[in-house]
């Protein structure tokens, strides 16, 4: 994959229209290899995380975004989490492997998908995605039109090799008045990028052969990577969920507790000590 683990921002000046290009190659393999994912769940969170990075490059302040499904289909959780600075992590749960034909509503089952804005500073944001379009692409942009009255184009896609992503969005304003035709020119030369050539065309070429007759202005590519916020304190706090009775009576049938991470595999494992500091018992415990 060409620019490989890169986002990066585009405008086209005098049309008012922002455009992103988020790549992932060695990160995603990262972010996906503590779980043996079925190709096509593996391929379904590699878009999900694409399009969370891509969202990432509409925010205005400091914080994460978030994409979050729970469902009764075949695909029980997805979920992906990026920020602006670039970092992400994902995880997907599955009880089949689901069918390749299958639209995103009945992969998920009864389910909503949410698009969660946390700022560092502020109030959190929650915005809920219908699922009335086949595919995540179009949901988003279904989304974007129906809450944020943004036209919108997204293309989403993941394989073997990483996971991609490019999205154009009309911004507020009429930019050039003399080009009212300028969205639509846009968007059928946007139509031309196959997946294919996404995911192995740099940045650079493709923007030149869609847009080099616009007023194109490209900013710097950001590198992207895994991270997962996962840390022996806060795995140890999640356990003060079961209760103090239940840890011990863990503890009774093994030395210790052991809690793996579901974003990158590692496992912390606490022991009588640590139950019995975390529930403030005395030592006889």
């Amino acid at each position: 994959m060409s620019s490989s683990d890169t986002f990066q921002k585009f405008l086209l000046d005098d049309l008012n229209i922002r455009g992103e290009i988020v790549r992932l190659g060695n990160s995603f393999v990262d972010a996906t290899k503590a779980t043996a994912y079925p190709a096509e769940v593996r391929n379904l969170l590699g878009q999900t995380i694409a399009a969370s990075l891509l969202l990432t490059g509409t925010l205005k302040f400091s914080g994460r975004l978030s994409i979050h499904a729970r469902g009764e289909g075949p695909l029980s959780l997805l979920m992906a989490e990026a920020t602006d600075k670039r970092t992400f992590r994902g995880l997907a749960n599955w009880s089949e492997i689901p069918e390749a034909q299958k639209n995103l509503a009945e992969l998920l089952g009864n389910a909503q998908l949410a698009i969660t804005i946390d700022p560092e500073k502020g109030s959190r944001y929650q915005g809920i995605v219908p699922l009335e379009k086949e595919d995540l692409s179009m949901c988003l942009v279904h989304y974007f039109e129906l809450s944020e009255q943004l036209d919108t184009h997204m293309i989403l896609g993941a394989d073997e090799a990483g996971a991609y992503g490019f999205m154009l969005q009309k911004l507020p304003g009429n930019g050039d008045v003399e080009d009212e035709d300028g969205w639509g020119r846009v968007i059928q030369l946007a139509k031309t990028l196959t997946l294919d050539e996404l995911s192995v065309i740099d940045n650079e070429t493709v923007l030149f052969r869609l847009f080099h007759e616009e007023k194109l202005i490209t900013y710097d590519a950001e590198p992207v990577k895994f991270e997962c916020t996962c840390s022996r304190q806060r795995t140890l706090s999640s356990i003060e969920t079961f209760g103090s009775e239940e840890a011990l009576e863990i503890l009774e049938q093994q030395s210790f507790i052991a809690v793996d991470c579901q974003f990158c595999g590692v496992q912390y494992q606490f022991d009588r000590t640590d139950i019995n500091k975390l529930f403030d018992l005395g030592q006889g415990h």
